[in-house]
This record gives C-alpha cells, structure tokens and sequence, in this order.
C-alpha cells in the first residue's frame, strides 16, 4: 500500500524510542520528511540519524519536553523552520507514574495533567496553524486501553488519557472543515521500555518474578503475546498517512484481541 506521505513533514513527539519510533520507522521508510522529539536530546538525534541513513529521508532530533510550554513552541518552530510546512503531527507524551488513589497528592495530580492532557492542547494549539496553511492534514493522540476500560494500577493515565481522548473526537469535528483529521492511536501491551518498567512495577507489588508477571498478562491476551513496536508502527504510519484520508475522529485498539468494550 502507498501511504502517499513520500516528502511529507510530520512532527512526531515522544519518537526517539518506543511506540513514537517504531512510528517513525514506518512513516521514514515511505519517503517522509521527519521532526523527531524527546527529553533526551542526544538519544533523538542518534536515533533521526539511523532513520536518516537507513532509509535515505530527512529527518532531524531536536530536544523537547511536553510538559513545558515554551518547550513545545520551540520544537514547533524549529520544524517549521526547517522543513516550511507541517502535514501531520503525533501527539505523544508519555505516561504518570502508576499508583493508586492513596498514592498521589494534589501536586501529582496537577504534574499528570499538564504532562499529559495540556501537553496535547498545547501541541495542537501551535501546529493548528502550519496545518491549515498547509490545505489540512492529520494529527494522531496516541493514548492508553485504559480509555476504554479503567486499568487498575494507572489511576492518573486513565482519568489523563480520557481527557485526550475527549479531545482528539472533540476536534475532528470542529477540525474537519479544515480538512485537518483527527484519530486516536490506543495500544494494548506492546512491548516497548515502559511495559518493562511496568511489568517490573507489578511483579513487585504481587511479589512474583517479573518472567510470572508477563506470562500473566500474555495469557489475557487471546493473541496470546506481546505486541511488538513494528506493528503498532504500521498502524500509527497508517492513519497519520493519505491512506487514511476518509478516516477522523475514530479510535483504533492495537492490542491482540484483549479488549473487550464493543465501543
């Protein structure tokens, strides 16, 4: 299938590892023209450098934090500095420390929704522009299952994420005359360094060896595995693509058959 996005600029946060590069990997081996971004400077750029190279595209790391405001505009700015347009933009931040309701005080709370749902209305509010000039385009919220069904031991990504969730529907009504579509990229386990640092996290509280934790959770899957990163790239690429251009305002789950909310 052609993705269409051969010379495209797509601005893609949270890509220098995990869910975002595995994106990335795909969207650069279509020809696209990449922004890269993370925290961690020196990791975005080696990882735009073996895009770059092993794919033969344009693409640049540059440093940002998505719970910093002034972060996010100068990312933007730097992409639209360096390449002139933006065609489609990932909205990804991260993850809040898990935990439950006893866990967290007032100041986590307020740190788990700028880092996670202001995060997003910022990098919206400042790529919106550069996306109408531009004859429209995609953005693509990448969140969590526990959207559609509350996870347990995630209390502040599942109150966070919703919120995200809310927007992306939320916009690509009010975006779509604009021509500017908006999905929502929710991954079940993909096996990525966060489930790692997860499955790690609930071994301990069950007092089990992390190999027993992830047998556990791999036998909930009907799948009966992990996903791995290229997959749920495939599918990022895919709706961040041309190939997707009848397709706003959906949800899709990559998670191995394990959900089981209709809607």
């Amino acid at each position: 299938m052609d993705l269409g996005v051969n010379g495209k600029v797509f601005l893609l946060a949270g890509a220098s590892k995990g869910l975002g590069y595995a994106i990335a990997e795909n969207l650069a081996q279509a020809g696209a023209t990449l922004l890269l971004g993370s925290r961690d400077v020196q990791r975005t750029q080696a990882s735009a450098a073996q895009l770059a190279e092993r794919y033969g595209t344009r693409v640049v790391g540059a440093g940002l934090d998505m719970a910093d405001a002034e972060s996010i505009r100068a990312w933007v700015a730097r992409g639209v500095e360096e390449f002139g347009e933006v065609n489609g933009v990932l909205v990804n931040a991260g993850g809040p420390p898990p935990g439950g309701f006893d866990a967290f005080t007032d100041d986590d709370w307020q740190s788990a929704f700028n880092l996670t749902l202001m995060s997003a209305v910022r990098l919206v509010r400042e790529t919106l522009p550069h996306l109408r000039s531009a004859g429209g385009g995609a953005i693509l919220m990448l969140t969590s299952s526990s959207v559609k069904e509350p996870i347990d031991f995630l209390l502040l990504s599942n109150v966070m994420r919703s919120g995200v969730s809310s927007l992306a529907k939320s916009l690509s009504r009010s975006l779509a005359a604009d021509q500017i579509r908006v999905n929502n990229l929710i991954p079940g386990i993909i096996y990525t360094d966060r489930i790692k640092s997860l499955d790690a996290n609930q071994a301990q509280m069950r007092e089990v060896a992390v190999e027993q934790q992830r047998a556990a959770n791999e036998a909930l899957i009907p799948l009966g595995r992990y996903g791995e990163p290229e997959e749920f790239g495939r599918a990022g690429a895919f709706l961040l693509s041309d190939a997707a251009s009848y397709i706003t305002g959906s949800s899709l789950v990559v998670d191995g058959g394990t959900m089981k909310s209709l809607f």
